[in-house]
């Protein structure tokens, strides 16, 4: 039992957290604590750090975490609920959703029509912040993964998905966040898992990028961590170690 934890039951009660106090929490990547302070904060700005933090989890996992993913889910709609005009809910309920395709598989994604909600709170998210990077980068990432998966006439047709609009808000993402580790490596993922010969060079500015920014989180300096071995294996030519640490990185089962 964590010291939070156990402070709550000696209490009896759940204190009230400041929005910061809570996201203190996740930036110094106490993620259970985070989650749990979140919880106990009971408003929009709460839940969505505990969304963020049940997803930095997932990310530090060495390999997919359904039960982290359902549990940002959960926590996500649960600031949508408390306050749908504040986009950190709709992003990474957005978020939540496609790591959760990528472990179910594309047949229940289409079943169970999650592209088109993970694009519905993406725009949610960019109507109420138009310059919100998580959000721009997120979006390019739903263009470039449909036209990759269907591609580009059938993801144009049925999803209105297409390279060049996928391409112009990653742009957007990194004019937004310039010093933004998470965003730059982020970009280079996207890219890598796109097209990485084409992009070959933009992928390697993108992860230097990252490995040379200061992180603002212990996230971000878990995501520097993953960008150098990235960018190493980019460097060596080593095309298939690259491919499969490109895919574990973005949350695919083995």
């Amino acid at each position: 039992m964590t010291r939070l934890a156990l402070a709550l039951l000696l209490l009896g009660t759940a204190p009230a957290f400041a929005a910061d106090d809570v996201y203190a929490l996740y930036a110094a990547g106490k993620y259970d604590e985070a989650m749990q302070a979140g919880v106990a904060a009971g408003s929009a700005s709460g839940y969505a750090v505990a969304a963020r933090a049940a997803l930095a989890d997932a990310a530090m996992r060495p390999g997919p975490c359904m039960d982290c993913l359902k549990r940002a889910e959960d926590y996500a709609r649960q600031a949508i609920t408390a306050d749908p005009r504040q986009p950190d809910g709709h992003i990474w309920l957005s978020a939540a959703l496609g790591l959760e395709e990528r472990i179910r598989g594309v047949i229940w994604a289409r079943l169970t029509g999650v592209p088109g909600q993970a694009r519905a709170q993406l725009d949610a998210a960019l109507g109420a912040d138009p310059g919100n990077a998580y959000a721009l980068v997120a979006l390019g990432n739903w263009h470039l993964e449909i036209v990759h998966a269907a591609g580009s006439f059938l993801a144009r047709q049925f999803y209105g998905a297409t390279t060049a609009d996928g391409m112009t808000m990653l742009d957007r993402a990194v004019d937004h966040a310039p010093d933004n580790v998470a965003v730059h490596y982020q970009v280079g993922l996207c890219l890598a898992g796109f097209d990485p010969v084409l992009y070959r060079d933009r992928i390697a500015r993108e992860l230097d990028t990252a490995v040379h920014g200061v992180p603002a989180t212990a996230y971000e300096a878990a995501m520097q961590g993953q960008a150098q071995q990235l960018l190493a294996l980019l460097q060596q030519n080593d095309r298939a170690a690259f491919a499969a640490k490109v895919r574990l990185y973005q949350g695919y089962p083995p």
